[in-house]
């Protein structure tokens, strides 16, 4: 991407300040091989697609929190495999364990 369209994407987070440390961190595991290979053909779309739909995740989870639900309740379990299909869909292959 551009820088424009970085900047149109990310704001003021700038993600190129964290690879290195990403990288000393996850490097060497298959998860991060993964995502770097997926994320490094991501465009503008892809990138503003990944942040809807990571936003609806949170609303769900911050509204479950808002009414008290219990964090072992179904309705919080159905939005933890929303949030663990997304990362599987966007970055790495992310199992229950790992999640």
């Amino acid at each position: 991407m551009t820088n424009e369209e970085m900047l149109d994407v990310f704001g003021d987070f700038h993600p190129a300040e964290y690879e290195a440390e990403a990288e000393e961190r996850w490097g060497d595991s298959d998860a991060y091989r993964q995502s770097a290979r997926r994320t490094a053909s991501y465009s503008k779309a892809d990138w503003l697609d990944i942040k809807s739909d990571a936003a609806e995740i949170n609303a769900a989870f911050a509204e479950l929190l808002g009414r008290g639900t219990p964090a072992d309740s179904d309705e919080a379990a159905t939005i933890v495999d929303r949030h663990r299909a997304h990362i599987t869909k966007w970055f790495y292959d992310c199992s229950p364990e790992i999640h």
